[in-house]
């Protein structure tokens, strides 16, 4: 199966919604949604890495989040504060704690911070030793047998856990433990932390895992987070939790009623996760919006419906539309999608589109297409395009072609 790169489901699917605010305010909403995806991007690497104990490769990140200067700039002062500690420089560390407490004394992360402080003004300044590893280590597998044995006696220590100075990695195994009980406290506690009652990164975790959870319950719970939150966040971490729960109805109904375009975006990207074809096709034929329409492609795309991608380009009328559906058949490399494309070529005399269909065939290293093609066109334009696509092809069918013109 044709799995594209990440650049290129990138490119697809972070387009600008449709703006109110003219031309100059897109431009500035534009930036800004970069520069918050481009920090929670940076943010979930190093905290990948700090799970790996990779502080040191942590911190580069860490720094470029900071200077980002986004939502997400005290979150990742906390994590070089850790981070720093981790390796051993307490000084520096108290710096990054200091500069969290001034640059956002209401930050959610200020009480983690504290907690971290007493922690560094207490430690000796070294690396963290292998004992304490070892440590960490027996507290997940005491953790996991208590819940094994004595769930009731288990949910206590998990709550301390959670509101204490416990390492993220415990953490977030406490609340993993806590998904897997059906105790009506776990859900309760696991609940708190979902709508809050902890630092934004366990918030964020424990909604992954009430999506991961299922049932109605969970996602009745999940609604009611959403509702309540004005954190984008949170409200992308609900929408990927009701994916992961099958909850097509609700991302349905988000994805036609909400008004932040980012949050949309992400309610029809989640359908195409679901490969919610007929909802994604209402979508589209509902909304007007050019821009919210190369969306719902970019999401009919991922869901692989091939059918309906070539229904589309063979049929929608506006061009920028088709040349979208056009470019994703060629990404899609599906039995039935070059006939197509070669289809489309001798059906429409538009260069654009004509173009559009030689660059999807070349992203389907489809030689033979091209070949033939190059043989029939007489204009002059198309062949040259033709030409320069296959003449970087390294195939067969391209090079034998190729020689024929120099004959």
């Amino acid at each position: 199966m044709f799995r594209p790169t990440l650049p290129l489901l990138c490119a697809l699917l972070t387009a600008p919604a449709a703006y109110a605010g003219g031309p100059d305010a897109l431009k500035v909403a534009t930036l800004s949604a970069d520069a918050d995806q481009q920090a929670d991007d940076l943010l979930e690497r190093a905290r990948e890495a700090i799970d790996n104990t990779r502080y040191d490769r942590a911190l580069a990140d860490l720094d470029r989040v900071i200077a980002l200067k986004t939502a997400r700039s005290d979150a990742a002062l906390y994590w070089k504060a850790y981070s720093l500690s981790k390796l051993g420089q307490r000084e520096e560390a108290l710096i990054a704690v200091t500069e969290l407490y001034k640059q956002f004394a209401n930050s959610r992360w200020i009480k983690d911070a504290k907690a971290l402080e007493v922690e560094v003004r207490q430690a000796s300044g070294q690396t963290v030793s292998p004992e304490a590893q070892n440590d960490e280590e027996l507290k997940l597998l005491a953790l996991r047998g208590i819940m094994n044995s004595d769930p009731e006696q288990a949910l206590p220590v998990i709550e301390k856990m959670l509101a204490g100075t416990s390492s993220p990695r415990v953490k977030d195994r406490a609340l993993f433990v806590l998904s897997q009980s059906k105790s009506a406290r776990a859900r309760d506690i696991i609940s708190g932390v979902a709508k809050g009652n902890a630092n934004p990164d366990l918030q964020l975790k424990a909604i992954r895992y009430i999506g991961m959870m299922g049932g109605s319950d969970n996602k009745q719970m999940l609604a009611d987070v959403y509702r309540a939150s004005n954190d984008p966040a949170v409200k992308k971490a609900i929408l990927r939790g009701y994916m992961q729960s099958g909850d097509r109805d609700r991302l349905f109904a988000l994805a036609k009623s909400e008004t932040d375009p980012s949050l949309r975006t992400e309610a029809v990207r989640q359908l195409g996760m679901m490969r919610a074809t007929a909802e994604l096709t209402q979508l589209y034929q509902s909304d007007a919006s050019v821009d919210v329409r190369k969306q719902i492609l970019s999401a009919m795309f991922m869901s692989g419906d091939s059918d309906k991608m070539i229904e589309l380009a063979k049929a929608e009328k506006d061009p920028e539309l088709r040349k979208s559906a056009i470019r994703n058949l060629g990404m899609m490399k599906k039995p039935g999608t070059a006939e197509a494309l070669v289809a489309i070529y001798g059906s429409d005399a538009s260069l654009d589109v004509r173009k559009a269909v030689v660059g999807a065939l070349f992203l389907q290293n489809n030689a033979a297409s091209l070949v033939t093609l190059a043989r029939a066109e007489k204009n002059p334009e198309m062949k040259k395009e033709l030409v320069s696509r296959l003449s970087i092809m390294k195939s067969k069918e391209a090079t034998d072609y190729l020689m024929e013109l120099l004959k």
